[in-house]
């Protein structure tokens, strides 16, 4: 009896979803996309209502005819991508091409990969969501109108190797924007005033000034602030009133896609790109013991934070046996989504109650246990009680002033046993009564200045564009990545500023695109792309109302001035004559120049490496030492040069991977980089045992003979899995290289 044929993005997840189906299904990997736009053209046919062209990648072409062989002999053809729109669009891309070769096609959507959850979708067969396929596609033409329209403009009007995005240059602008915030701020000078106290019993506590003449204190300089003292030091302080008050601490929904994205970057540290990638691998599946390959969370593009009753179940349950009852709720807390929300999946969280963080540790690499911590955790507190907290607050007088003190005790933990730096008091304040003299320990004056607006970060330009409405979380990733890659921004201790060229080409953008390049109307553009996704919208009709307001902006900009091989001009002079200076393009890249070249011939990068000052000095010349960034990555070199040429030997980076030496020495595997940055795997028993490998080693025992580990090659033109032992000769081969699926590739740039 021929078996069906079930196809998912990836090699992971194939092997995954191969485990549950059993022997009547046969599990294979489109690696992906397998059809897309062309990259030379425009690819789409705005004259016969915007029809999209759409070719073979050819990396994918071997995999497609592997595909339609598989699926000549397969029962029936049953597409498995990720559930969201992209997943939809390889699903439709797939069918169009495998139709021929067998007619019986059928959609399943997987929210988690585990046994439970597969069996149940694989009884609940669909078709493909044509009101989907046209949000995608609409999407996907809109992208590539704006980014094979807009940049050829820019190329000829101010450099080459420019870019436009529907959605980039938005993030583009609101970080130039802030940028320009910052240099207009002018800081404001203020002083505050705090008094030690202390009441009849312990603990001394702090007060701060609240109030002068019943107004909110505004002291603006010192000789007020000393004045406002010199009262105080002849003035007694009682305290008015004392307000205690019980408080409940409500904790928040669970993780959809931008909150995990920005919870990930302020706790971990992790860039967007990185996130996304270990939550990918989480949800595919890894391997967990006896377990297997096993799926961790659910999946993780998301808006929605609906949660299953299944689910709600379980943790509820977990949480009386982990806690206590008192830490449950008496009902199971629902969350409301935003009104834009898509309620097709659930939020972000574990799929099972038998995998607490600690018990899949030791199977699982330290960004993806710090994630899967971070997920479980917030779920878990997600249906936990309310922390409760005793507030009490002090109101003291002190003659035409009021100071005011505030402190806090957990009175009981709730959701706070998730979260132990939650459970830190604020200042006790001691038991007091009111009317009470209290005594003066000191009273201290503080200078302060107004602040600017912060830069923004990963995370806060992830918050900032999923507030406003600005495209979808899975494309803030590549997003971001372009705006470095094209040099409009360049990222400081972790704040992106925009360089001179980022300003001038939003400037120019915002000129000429004003329509385009507004904030409101980009988040619009998002919501009618929903209501076709809905089926409330005619996608053909929206395309042909933005395309008439692209052409017209598109030829009032063709006929702006060119400052190509002019230079961009930029608010910098030259240090050498004192004329402006401009950015050109060189052989190497772009570059700072004087614009009396050739006259003056000064020049300077564009971007500056940063370098960090060491309190070490150079050991050869006694000049101080520096960290910089050089092309293998950080590196110690002396302040000197090129006068001195030191470069501080560091050691060999080594990182356990959990797996013992296969050949049976009794040390561990390490992943070590050379001197250049290259990743090998060695013994940690060097040099005393030899084994070292280039090819990452797999933690699962060769099928054919047994060895204890298995090593993996990736290469452009696929990856191979092999047995260590060249005479077993065991090999599993796989083209091209699997990547999550992402939404709109033309949002971060052509």
């Amino acid at each position: 009896m021929p078996k069906s044929l079930v196809i998912v993005e990836s090699p992971a997840k194939a092997h995954t979803i191969n485990r549950y189906l059993g022997p009547d299904y046969i599990v294979k990997a489109s690696m992906g996309h397998i059809r897309d736009l062309p990259k030379s053209k425009l690819g789409v046919d705005i004259d016969h209502d915007f029809a999209p062209h759409y070719v073979v990648i050819p990396e994918r072409k071997k995999t497609v005819g592997e595909l339609q062989s598989a699926a000549k002999e397969a029962a029936a053809v049953i597409l498995a991508a990720d559930p969201d729109r992209e997943g939809e669009a390889i699903c439709w891309h797939l069918s169009a091409l495998l139709e021929d070769s067998n007619p019986n096609i059928r959609r399943v959507l997987l929210q988690e990969i585990t046994k439970k959850a597969v069996e149940a979708a694989f009884e609940h067969l669909g078709d493909i969501d044509q009101d989907k396929i046209k949000a995608q596609q609409t999407r996907r033409i809109l992208d590539r109108l704006v980014g094979y329209q807009i940049s050829p403009l820019l190329w000829r009007k101010i450099g080459k190797g420019l870019s436009a995005g529907r959605v980039q240059s938005i993030a583009l602008r609101l970080i130039c924007e802030r940028e320009k915030e910052i240099r207009k701020f002018v800081a404001e000078e203020y002083w505050t005033i705090s008094a030690g106290l202390e009441a009849s019993l312990p603990p001394p506590f702090k007060a701060g000034l609240a109030k002068i003449d019943g107004k909110k204190a505004k002291v603006s300089d010192e000789a007020t602030a000393r004045g406002i003292i010199e009262e105080l030091n002849k003035t007694p302080f009682i305290l008015e009133d004392i307000k205690i008050q019980e408080k409940k601490r409500q904790p928040g929904p669970p993780y959809i896609t931008s909150t995990l994205q920005q919870d990930a970057f302020r706790v971990l540290g992790y860039p967007v790109k990185k996130t996304m990638a270990v939550a990918q691998r989480l949800y595919e599946g890894l391997p967990i013991g006896d377990r297997g390959l096993t799926g961790l969370v659910t999946y993780m593009r998301t808006d929605s934070v609906r949660i299953s009753d299944s689910a709600l179940d379980w943790a509820r349950k977990y949480i009386e046996a982990a806690y206590s009852k008192d830490h449950i709720p008496s009902h199971a807390r629902v969350f409301k989504n935003k009104k834009k929300a898509q309620d097709a999946h659930e939020a972000v969280r574990p799929t099972s109650p038998d995998l607490p963080p600690g018990a899949v540790k030791p199977f699982l690499k330290k960004d993806e246990y710090d994630l899967y911590r971070l997920i479980w955790n917030r779920f878990i507190a997600s249906q936990m009680s309310p922390a409760v907290v005793e507030e009490t607050e002090f109101t003291i007088e002190a003659g035409r002033c009021q100071f005011k003190a505030k402190g806090e005790v957990v009175r009981f933990e709730g959701y706070y046993a998730l979260y132990p730096s939650l459970k830190k008091e604020t200042e006790l304040l001691p038991k007091a009564q009111k009317g009470e003299t209290l005594g003066v320990l000191g009273i201290e004056p503080k200078q302060n200045f107004t602040q600017p607006p912060p830069r923004y970060t990963e995370g806060s330009l992830v918050k900032e564009l999923e507030a406003k409405g600005i495209g979808r979380p899975s494309t803030y990733a590549p997003i971001i990545a372009t705006l470095q890659d094209r040099t409009y921004v360049i990222k400081e201790k972790g704040k992106f500023i925009p360089t001179d060229l980022g300003m001038f080409v939003t400037d120019f953008l915002v000129k000429h695109f004003a329509d385009l390049m507004e904030v409101k109307f980009t988040a619009r553009m998002e919501e009618e792309l929903d209501r076709i996704g809905e089926g409330e919208r005619d996608w053909l009709d929206y395309l042909r109302e933005y395309h008439s307001l692209l052409s017209r902006d598109l030829a009032k900009a063709g006929e702006s001035e060119s400052v190509k091989g002019k230079g961009i001009p930029i608010q910098e002079v030259c240090p050498r004559c004192g004329k402006n200076l401009v950015i050109r393009d060189g052989r190497f890249g772009r570059f700072k120049a004087c614009s009396g070249f050739p006259e003056c011939t000064y020049k300077e990068s564009l971007v500056k490496k940063e370098t960090k000052p060491l309190e070490e000095n150079c050991p050869e010349c006694g000049s101080q030492l520096v960290q910089k960034k050089g092309r293998y990555g950080y590196f110690v070199a002396c302040s000197n040069y090129p006068k001195c040429k030191y470069i501080k030997a560091t050691k060999a980076e080594k990182k356990e991977t959990g797996m013992a030496c296969p050949l049976g020495c009794g040390g561990m595997i390490l992943e070590r980089k050379t001197r250049r940055g290259k990743v090998f795997y060695g013994c940690s028993r060097f040099p005393k045992c030899r084994f070292a490998t280039w090819d990452e080693p797999l933690n699962r025992p060769c099928p054919k003979c047994g060895k204890p580990i298995l090593l993996k090659k990736t290469r452009k033109s696929g990856t191979t899995v092999y047995c260590m032992d060249e005479k077993c000769g065991f090999q599993e081969k796989s083209e091209g290289e699997a990547k999550p699926a992402e939404s709109g590739k033309d949002e971060a740039g052509a």
